[in-house]
């Protein structure tokens, strides 16, 4: 059974063009891949993993308090079943929280960037959260380094593209589901919306990948972080890196009975990139695919409209 392969992003300073053409097959093929080797902590991870689990665990009044209607979850709380996967009549079986880049106030993008918010409840929440929003965006820097060389671009290409990327770091709570043959999943099949998203925690069962009209399930091993292509990404690249329908399937076993948690990093362009395909990936085989332009924000709100988190 084919699988979506992991690579070791060490080997991007040791065997650069392998590296690079492993890489790239492996996202056109899959538009996914797990990276291992990225240098990112446990500990870090795994403090963080408990700070959001301390939060999660908080009575309902007190999440709601970080609940910030009319503002798409883009900073704070989200409560359960309020995502919907487009085209999904059922809500998802999840409640999350959001935590976005620490701007300055006077930035040209404070209007679209809000502020943070931090649980009081849960001192610990911010150090460690928002030490592993720095070292995942990092770690999407130098993912999309490889991605860039891939497909003819400068090897730094993105790099003032993301730089004040609108980038979310969204811990995930999928509580234990305690009834059968529900039609809600935990997420339903969809695509996510920006560049790249890197998971952290996929070790639990539950993911799957659309594959030649097949899912396959994808679990981690190690450290390894899965990195998938967002639609942002897949319009830029005039769909060479394709943004591949993705799901949390229902466990069919005891561990339904089970919390889940994870956690993705939605690593997202600057607001103002405007997402036209490049010409590197405009060919007479590929022909531009989009005849009007549109920034990575008015992108962004269409979308979560579409989501019904707006």
């Amino acid at each position: 059974m084919k699988q979506v392969p992991t690579l070791d992003i060490r080997r991007y300073d040791t065997d650069r063009d392998a590296f690079v053409a492993e890489l790239g097959a492996a996202y056109r093929e899959f538009g996914f891949c797990c990276i291992s080797g990225h240098g990112i902590e446990r500990e870090l991870i795994d403090n963080a993993y408990d700070a959001f689990k301390r939060f999660f665990a908080l009575p309902a009044d007190t999440k709601m308090k970080y609940h910030v209607p009319g503002s798409g979850g883009a900073r704070g709380y989200t409560p359960y079943k309020v995502e919907t996967a487009k085209d999904s009549k059922h809500a998802d079986l999840k409640e999350f929280w959001h935590v976005g880049r620490e701007i300055a106030r006077d930035s040209i993008f404070a209007d679209v960037m809000p502020p943070n918010l931090w649980p009081v409840e849960v001192p610990d929440f911010k150090p460690y959260g928002y030490a592993l929003y720095q070292a995942l965006d990092q770690l999407g820097a130098r993912v999309l380094h490889a991605l860039a060389l891939h497909i003819g671009l400068p090897e730094r290409y993105f790099d003032d593209k993301i730089d004040q990327g609108n980038s979310i770091l969204r811990p995930i709570h999928y509580p234990p589901i305690t009834q059968d043959n529900i039609p809600n999943e935990r997420a339903g099949a969809h695509e996510d919306i920006n560049f790249i998203t890197l998971l952290v925690g996929a070790s639990a069962e539950g993911l799957e990948v659309l594959s030649e009209g097949k899912w396959l399930p994808v679990t981690t091993e190690g450290d390894a972080i899965v990195v998938n292509i967002g639609d942002m990404l897949q319009r830029l690249t005039n769909h060479v890196y394709p943004s591949t329908s993705h799901r949390v399937i229902n466990p069919a076993n005891a561990n339904a009975r089970k919390p889940r948690y994870s956690v993705p990093f939605f690593l997202h362009p600057n607001p103002d990139v405007v997402l036209d395909p490049v010409p590197e990936c405009i060919t007479p085989d590929n022909p531009s695919r989009y005849s009007e332009s549109i920034t990575s924000h008015a992108y962004l709100m269409q979308r979560l409209r579409e989501i019904k988190l707006i």
